[in-house]
C-alpha cells in the first residue's frame, strides 16, 4: 500500500487534463502546480531519509505492479498530446490559452515522458527500453538514450560530460552547451558503436538514423492531421519538455567534479558526485529521480529501490524548487556555490 504514493506522479497530467477541459485561466494550472504549489507543499512536508528494508527490495526486484505505473505513462503522455492537438485545432483559443496549453503539454512530456523514459532506458528488458524510447519521441530527444547511457554515465561530473554544469555556469549557458554537445556526442558514440561492430552508416543498427526517421515521421503525422498549427504545437511542446530535462541535468551535478588520478583517468563515480533531495513530494512525483547519487552508483536499479546516502551532497530544496531558483542565476549561485564541496569546487575551477 505504501507504493500507492507513486500515483502522485499522475497529478501533473491530471492538471493538464483539467486545463484542457475548462481552458480559460485553467490552462495555466499545470505550470502553477509544478513550479508554485509543489515547492510550497515541499516546504511544508518533512524530509524523508528512510530507505526501504532488504525484504521489500527483494520483493520488488522482479516485475512489480509499480513497473506498470511507468508503462501507463505511454497512454498518458500521448493522450494529453492528442487532446491538446485536438483542442487547439478544433476550438477557439486565445494566444494566452494556446501558450498555456503548449507549456502544460511540455511539462507532461518532461515529467511523465522524458523522466520515465530515463528510468526505462536503464532497464535490462528490451521491451522496457523500447517503451522508454517511445516516451522520448514527443520531446524530439531520442538521441538522449544513446548519450545518457553510453556517455553521461561514464563521464558524469567530469569536464568531458556536457550534461554536467560547471561551477558558476548559468542555466542559460548550460542549455546551449548541453543541448548542442549531447546531440553531437550522440552521433560520435553511435559511429563508434557501428565501427566496433563493423557496421556501416547505413546499417540497420544505426539507431541515430532511425531516431531521425521516427521523429520526422512524428512531425509529418502532426502536420498531416492537425495542420501547421498542430506542427507548431508539437515542436514548442517538445522544446518545453527537453528544456525541463536540461534544467534537471543542470541541478543534478552542478559544480561537482570527480578527481583526476595520476593515471590520467578519473576516479569512479561515487555517491558524492550528484546532488540529492529527500523532499518527499518531489521524490514521489519524479519517481525517486531526486535520489540521483544511488542511480549513478547502480544505474539499472529500479526507482523504488533507490537509497539515500548521507555522504551525498544535499540540495537545500526539492528538485521543483531548485529548478525555479536556477532560472535566476545570481540567486542560484548565492544559495548553491557555498554548498559545493571545497575539493570538488577546486576541480571544477581547473576544468
Amino acid at each position: 500500500m505504501k507504493d500507492l504514493k507513486y500515483l502522485t506522479a499522475y497529478s501533473t497530467p491530471l492538471c493538464a487534463f483539467i486545463g484542457l477541459t475548462y481552458q480559460d485561466v485553467w490552462v495555466w494550472l499545470t505550470p502553477i502546480y509544478a513550479f508554485v504549489l509543489v515547492p510550497i507543499i515541499e516546504s511544508i512536508l518533512p524530509v524523508n531519509e528512510v530507505n526501504i528494508d532488504s525484504q521489500e527490495k527483494e520483493d520488488k526486484q522482479s516485475l512489480h505492479w509499480t513497473d506498470f505505473l511507468l508503462y501507463l505513462n505511454i497512454v498518458i503522455v500521448y493522450g494529453i498530446l492528442l487532446l491538446t492537438l485536438s483542442t487547439v485545432t478544433t476550438q477557439e483559443t486565445s494566444l494566452a490559452e494556446l501558450v498555456g496549453l503548449i507549456f502544460s503539454a511540455g511539462i507532461v512530456i518532461g515529467s511523465n515522458g522524458i523522466n520515465v523514459a530515463h528510468e526505462l532506458g536503464h532497464r535490462k528488458s528490451k521491451i522496457e527500453r523500447t517503451l522508454g524510447k517511445l516516451l522520448l519521441l514527443p520531446a524530439l530527444y531520442m538521441h538522449f538514450y544513446i548519450e545518457h547511457n553510453y556517455g553521461h554515465h561514464l563521464k558524469a561530473a567530469t569536464p568531458e560530460d556536457p550534461a554536467t554544469a560547471k561551477y558558476n555556469q548559468s542555466l542559460y549557458s548550460f542549455w546551449v552547451s548541453s543541448i548542442y554537445k549531447q546531440y553531437t556526442n550522440s552521433w560520435r558514440i553511435q559511429m563508434d558503436l557501428l565501427k566496433r561492430a563493423n557496421n556501416s552508416f547505413l546499417s540497420f543498427k544505426n539507431d541515430m538514423f532511425w531516431y531521425h526517421i521516427f521523429q520526422a515521421s512524428y512531425l509529418f503525422v502532426a502536420y498531416w492531421f492537425f495542420g501547421s498549427l498542430g506542427l507548431m504545437v508539437v515542436i514548442f511542446a517538445a522544446i518545453a519538455g527537453f528544456l525541463l530535462l536540461e534544467t534537471i541535468n543542470y541541478i543534478e551535478h552542478y559544480g561537482l567534479r570527480r578527481k583526476k588520478l595520476p593515471s590520467g583517468r578519473y576516479e569512479r563515480v561515487r555517491e558524492v558526485h550528484s546532488w540529492n533531495s529527500n523532499h518527499v513530494f518531489g521524490r514521489i512525483m519524479l519517481y525517486e529521480l531526486t535520489r540521483h547519487s544511488d542511480h549513478h552508483y547502480r544505474a539499472n536499479k529500479k526507482y523504488q529501490l533507490l537509497d539515500y546516502h548521507d555522504i551525498s551532497p544535499q540540495l537545500p530544496y526539492g528538485y521543483p524548487t531548485s529548478m525555479v531558483l536556477s532560472l535566476l542565476p545570481p540567486l542560484w549561485f548565492k544559495i548553491m556555490n557555498k554548498r559545493v564541496p571545497a575539493d570538488q569546487r577546486i576541480e571544477s575551477h581547473k576544468s
